[in-house]
């Protein structure tokens, strides 16, 4: 493949059909990659860290990937029908202005988790190269922002390189970690506590909803005659299998070593399996498992703040200097928040998992409604593009029903720095992210069956489409 053909060209416009390849198979292995990870390790090691038992751990981080999981393969089927990014399907139900208000938050996202990323990647990145974490950061952040400016086929190429060697590495550790530990002892201290059981289902739920605004950017180029049941299924075994699998090992280590690996997730993990080459394979794996999922973070940021900025100056096509100087800023960003939390990482990033669960369940409860519901998986996209067109500038009643979204979680919210008031008369439970889910799909529905969006792009056909639109729907 030459050169040019590897750095992608396209950013926010839609990829035409003679432009679209792979098959639905690619799902699979780049989020099995993207989440045989260090990151899917430590959420998986809070359940225990935070109160639960191993067997109910278990149990609850399986429900919260499979629930997590099936809302955010559902976007990812999006995007061979669409052929564009995740977020710029916002504007059909926010409006093409309107969709920033979302698509903020989502940039916060990204940046929290480069950031998050970059600490336990730059740890494996400094041992290899035997500098301090510091330095670490910043050589990781670099070679993030290069992969992620490559683009599309880069990120492909890597999540396939990244399910083999890490599953392989998993492999190694668990055999090691299950030579160390009584595993049927672990297995024998279970006790039921319903607030550390949805602790852990929350915990992987998040991990899976965070996904949901950038999923569909990796499945737009395949092929429009892709199953949408095939990109679906094969979206979901491949993050919720890797994602397990990472956070089963976590629940082991995190139950077996206690302090010695909190105080030094990546170097218990390294040491579990060895010294000399050994350990620096075992660093090079943790820094391409971290890689593979800090592109991903890196890509998507860069793709919403396009889709921000472009709602109000109407740009669709943004050249290489562009593109580098938007992932400058994640680059950049990410690297400072990388930075400054870096000593207080554990709490900090269980705090930030559910706060982000706050915020992107609303947003995905109005999506996957608005696209299976009410628009029947048909958009008129020349109007995602204009303000003046059928779906508008604002879309104040999906705005609305976003806002009463997040505020309806607050009173069932637990995190370090908030409590809501309904916590402990539900023994200490957070069910936020059932909520947000719940009711804004619900409100949603009802007023978008009510107040369909506004015929600007001109008269509707029986699906729903301009006759002059480009249509994007099933074949």
């Amino acid at each position: 493949m030459a050169a040019e053909d590897l750095v992608e060209r396209r950013s926010i416009d839609v990829v035409p059909d003679d432009e679209r390849h792979g098959t639905a198979v690619s799902q699979f292995t780049l989020w099995l990659g993207a989440n045989l990870q260090i990151t899917a390790v430590v959420t998986g090691a809070l359940a225990v860290v935070f109160g639960g038992d191993v067997v109910w751990s278990l149990a609850g981080l399986v429900l919260g990937n499979l629930l997590g999981g099936a809302v955010m393969a559902l976007h990812s089927a999006q995007g061979p029908r669409l052929g564009l990014p995740q977020m710029i399907q916002s504007r059909a139900q926010f409006g093409v202005k309107g969709a920033v208000v979302p698509l903020l938050l989502v940039i916060v996202m990204y940046v929290g988790f480069f950031a998050s990323g970059s600490v336990l990647a730059g740890q494996a990145t400094a041992r290899l190269t035997h500098t301090d974490d510091t330095t670490g950061i910043v050589l990781f952040a670099a070679l993030t922002a290069v992969m992620a400016a490559v683009g599309y086929r880069v990120i492909h190429v890597l999540g396939r390189v990244a399910s083999v060697i890490c599953a392989l590495a998993f492999v190694y550790l668990g055999i090691r970690l299950l030579d160390r530990v009584d595993l049927s002892a672990l297995l024998s201290d279970a006790h039921f506590d319903l607030p550390m059981f949805l602790l852990a289902v929350s915990l992987s739920a998040s991990w899976q909803l965070a996904f949901g605004p950038y999923v569909a950017d990796y499945s737009r180029y395949l092929p429009r005659t892709t199953s949408a049941r095939a990109t679906f299924w094969w979206t979901l075994s491949g993050s919720a299998l890797g994602s397990q699998w990472s956070m089963t090992f976590g629940v082991l280590v995190a139950a077996s070593a206690g302090d010695a690996f909190l105080t030094d997730q990546v170097g218990y993990v390294v040491g579990l399996g060895g010294t000399g080459l050994i350990a620096s394979f075992l660093y090079f794996v943790i820094a391409l498992g971290k890689l593979t999922i800090n592109v991903l973070n890196t890509y998507g940021g860069f793709m919403s703040m396009v889709t921000s900025i472009s709602g109000f100056r109407g740009q669709k096509v943004l050249g290489p200097r562009g593109r580098a100087a938007y992932i400058a800023v994640i680059m950049v960003a990410g690297t400072a928040v990388a930075l400054l939390g870096k000593d207080s990482f554990l709490t900090s990033f269980k705090d930030f998992l559910l706060f982000l669960l706050t915020f992107f369940t609303p947003w995905s409860a109005i999506n996957l409604v608005d696209y299976y519901l009410i628009s029947r998986e048909r958009y008129d996209i020349p109007a995602l593009f204009d303000p003046h067109g059928r779906y508008g500038a604002w879309r104040r009643d999906a705005l609305l029903v976003y806002g009463v979204g997040l505020l309806a979680q607050l009173p069932f919210l637990v995190t370090h720095f908030y409590t809501g008031p309904l916590v402990d008369p539900l023994g200490g439970a957070d069910i936020s992210w059932i909520v947000g889910l719940v009711v804004p799909a619900v409100l949603y529905w009802a007023l978008a069956r009510r107040n369909p969006p506004g015929p600007g792009a001109g008269p509707r056909t029986e699906r729903g489409v301009s006759p002059t639109a480009t249509e994007a729907s099933a074949p």
